[in-house]
């Protein structure tokens, strides 16, 4: 939970028809597939290496299994790749200019063939004589170079617009827990960032630094006093009691609890209170956490190590 949310992800999802008889004709076969291109749309089709942002909808019979406009909100992209087998439904982007759509059929029977002989689990509707049908449209094509500029033109919009909110939030949470500070009694060190901490154990050893490995228990807490998140007591969270291991300024946890902990020693008892610009900001984070939410940590470290990373595998030698 005290973890970076990382947005996601690229969708591929597919529809399973009840038949393996077709509803309509025009259907081409290419690869292992078969696909009808439902609307064409003059333009220059996708080529390897491009980037296609494009919208799919996913049911089993009646039931939805995916929907990128519901779930994603927005189309998802995806790198056109050359071909390295039959059945693969993606050979179909080469056919597609932007604006075009099409359905394409997968054989279950062909993806079975594939499919080592001891594999289990399978979902219910992969079966034989079944076939997997996709509906896809093509949003948009771009090159892996102008995708990325976008992309990247995106993300510091983005980071911008968040750190303006957080300037803005920083003076409300800040007052917020002045006043949780003044009815708690409670007598915390405020950094420069906008941190509070109090340390009921100092620990031994160095300071915390950046790049070095901890393992950490910890509990976390909403300004409320409700648990959302813990290690330590297991009716809370999903996380069990084995301690969190992660590397401390390295991106892997929310901005405040990188910094909190860069100020613990080996073996530190501490409480950090994170304002929201520190923690999830505008986003909520499960039920428990709602936008902008102040949240505390208890926590202990348990261990710190200083951990090499590993060198990059070099060319092989002759």
């Amino acid at each position: 939970m005290i973890k970076r949310i990382i947005p996601i992800a690229i969708l591929g999802v597919a529809i399973i028809s009840n038949t393996g008889c077709k509803s309509d004709s025009g259907f081409k076969k290419l690869k292992g597939i078969e696909y009808k291109i439902v609307k064409d749309v003059p333009g220059k089709n996708a080529q390897i290496g491009d980037i296609v942002e494009l919208n799919i909808v996913a049911k089993a019979d009646t039931m939805v299994l995916g929907d990128s406009r519901k779930q994603q909100g927005k189309p998802v992209p995806m790198r056109v790749e050359e071909s390295r087998g039959s059945g693969q439904w993606q050979s179909v982007l080469q056919m597609l200019s932007a604006g075009d759509s099409a359905i394409v059929e997968v054989s279950c029977d062909t993806i079975l063939k594939a499919l080592p002989p001891n594999q289990q689990q399978l979902p219910p509707w992969m079966k034989k004589g079944k076939k997997i049908i996709i509906n896809l449209s093509i949003v948009s094509i771009k090159s892996a170079d102008d995708f990325n500029k976008e992309m990247k033109a995106k993300q510091e919009q983005e980071k911008a617009e968040m750190k303006a909110a957080g300037e803005k939030q920083m003076p409300v949470d800040d007052q917020k827990l002045q006043d949780y500070f003044t009815k708690n009694n409670i007598k915390a060190q405020k950094t420069a960032s906008g941190l509070y901490y109090t340390v009921q154990k100092p620990g031994s050893g160095a300071q915390i630094a950046k790049g070095q490995t901890v393992s950490m228990k910890y509990t976390g807490k909403t300004l409320a006093g409700k648990a959302f998140d813990s290690n330590v007591d297991t009716s809370v969270g999903h996380h069990g009691t084995d301690p969190l291991i992660f590397k401390v300024g390295m991106g892997q946890m929310i901005p405040g609890m990188d910094e909190g902990v860069a100020l613990l020693k080996k073996g530190s008892k501490a409480t950090l209170y994170l304002p929201s610009p520190l923690a999830y900001g505008p986003q909520a984070a499960g039920p428990d956490v709602a936008p902008n939410s102040i949240l505390i940590f208890d926590v202990e470290i348990t261990d710190v190590k200083t951990v090499a990373d590993k060198p990059m595998p070099g060319p092989p030698q002759q």
